[in-house]
C-alpha cells in the first residue's frame, strides 16, 4: 500500500511529464527522489524544476543497467514510474526501443518488490491500447483494448509499449503479486515547457508555428495537457485500493488532426501564428515523400487514422478533470514562444 510518509520515487526526473509529477507531488507535502542517468545533470533539473531543495534528491540509474536501482528504491513509499526510451531518431530495430521500455519496467518493479514498496504507478501510452483494430470512426477505445504488436498497422514505438506494459502486467499478477500496480496510459501531450526535455508531441505546435511543414498531412492525436496527466497519475499513486490496483487508466481527451490545431494557433495567437501553414498535404503526397525520407515512411500507415478514446473510468474513480485542449494549445505555443524554441 502507498505510504505517504515516505518519500516517493519518479523515475526518468529529467523528463517531462516527471518534471510536472514531481512538482504537484512536493507541492502536496511530499518528499521526492528521482532517478536520472547522470547525476551530472542534477542541478540543471534542478534549475528548471524550480522546487526546494531538501524536497528533492537524485539517484542514479538507467533503465538500460540494474545497477543502482535497489539504491533508488530503498525505503520509498510509491513509485511513479515514468521513465521510457525515446530515441532522438529512427531505431534501426524494434529492440532499440524494447528492450529498454520492457527490461527497464520489470528492473523497476523487481527492485520495488525486493524493497517492499507498496504501489507501482507505471506510465504507458495510448499507443497500448489503440493499434491494430478496426473499428467504426464514432466509437472510442476504452482500458478494454490492447494493441496488436504484430499488426503492419504500428511502429517500433508503438510496439515497444505494448510489449513493456503487458510484461509488467505478467510480473506483477506472477512473481511480483503483491505490488499494487497500476497503469497510466497519456495520449500526445502538450502544455507549457519548462526545460529542453519535452514530450516529444510539442513538436508537432513547434513545426506549426515555425512554418516548417508545408501543410497538414491527415494526421491526428487525441490530446491530454501535461499538468492533468502528471495530476491523474498522482490520483492513482495515492487513491485507496478500491477500484484503483490492478487497473488502467486512460488519459486523453478530444482527438485532434493537426489541421484543427494549425486552425486554433491562428485564431487564438494572431500574429504569433504568421507561419502556420493553411493548406493540407494529399496522402499520395506523404506516401510519395515515404520513398525517401525515413521519418515520412514512419508515419504514413497513420494516415487518416482516427483513434478516439475515452476517459471516461479515470473520471469516474479518480474524479479526474481535465483542462479545455484549446487552451492547451495555446498556452504550448505560448510556452515555446517565450522560451525561445521558436
Amino acid at each position: 500500500m502507498f505510504d505517504p510518509s515516505r518519500p516517493i520515487l519518479v523515475t526518468g526526473g529529467s523528463g517531462y511529464i516527471a518534471g510536472f509529477c514531481i512538482r504537484q507531488l512536493i507541492a502536496e507535502g511530499h518528499s521526492v527522489r528521482a532517478t536520472i542517468r547522470s547525476l551530472a545533470r542534477e542541478e540543471e533539473v534542478r534549475g528548471w524544476l524550480d522546487v526546494p531543495r531538501d524536497k528533492l534528491s537524485f539517484a542514479a540509474a538507467d533503465l538500460n543497467a540494474t545497477e543502482g536501482w535497489a539504491e533508488a528504491v530503498a525505503g520509498v513509499g510509491g513509485i511513479l514510474h515514468v521513465a521510457s526510451p525515446i530515441p532522438p531518431t529512427l531505431p534501426k530495430n524494434d529492440d532499440e526501443l524494447v528492450r529498454p521500455a520492457r527490461d527497464g519496467a520489470l528492473r523497476v518493479l523487481k527492485a520495488a518488490k525486493a524493497a517492499g514498496v507498496g504501489r507501482v504507478v507505471m506510465t504507458s501510452s495510448t499507443a497500448a491500447v489503440t493499434y491494430g483494430h478496426e473499428r467504426p470512426p464514432s466509437a472510442s477505445f476504452d482500458e478494454t483494448y490492447w494493441t496488436d504488436p504484430t499488426h503492419p498497422d504500428t511502429s517500433p514505438y508503438i510496439r515497444s509499449k505494448t510489449i513493456a506494459e503487458r510484461a509488467a502486467w505478467d510480473y506483477v499478477r506472477g512473481d511480483g503479486a503483491g505490488i499494487e500496480f497500476v497503469t497510466v496510459n497519456p495520449g500526445a501531450v502538450l502544455g507549457p515547457v519548462m526545460g529542453r526535455d519535452f514530450s516529444a508531441s510539442i513538436e508537432i505546435v513547434k513545426k506549426l508555428l515555425e512554418g516548417s511543414l508545408p501543410g497538414m498531412p491527415r494526421l491526428g492525436f487525441p490530446l491530454v495537457d501535461v499538468r492533468d496527466i502528471a495530476d491523474l497519475h498522482v490520483r492513482a499513486l495515492k487513491a485507496p485500493a478500491a477500484g484503483v490496483v490492478g487497473e488502467r487508466f486512460l488519459g486523453a481527451g478530444r482527438f485532434f488532426w493537426m489541421s484543427d490545431i494549425a486552425d486554433i494557433l491562428r485564431a487564438r495567437l494572431g500574429a504569433k501564428a504568421a507561419k502556420v501553414p493553411k493548406g493540407k498535404v494529399p496522402d499520395w503526397t506523404v506516401r510519395f515523400l515515404a520513398n525517401f525520407d525515413p521519418v515520412t515512411k514512419s508515419v504514413v500507415f497513420e494516415l487518416g487514422k482516427e483513434r478516439p478514446v475515452t476517459s471516461a473510468k479515470a473520471e469516474r474513480v479518480l474524479g479526474w478533470r481535465m483542462r479545455a485542449p484549446e487552451d492547451t494549445i495555446v498556452e504550448t505555443a505560448e510556452s515555446l514562444i517565450a522560451a525561445r524554441v521558436v
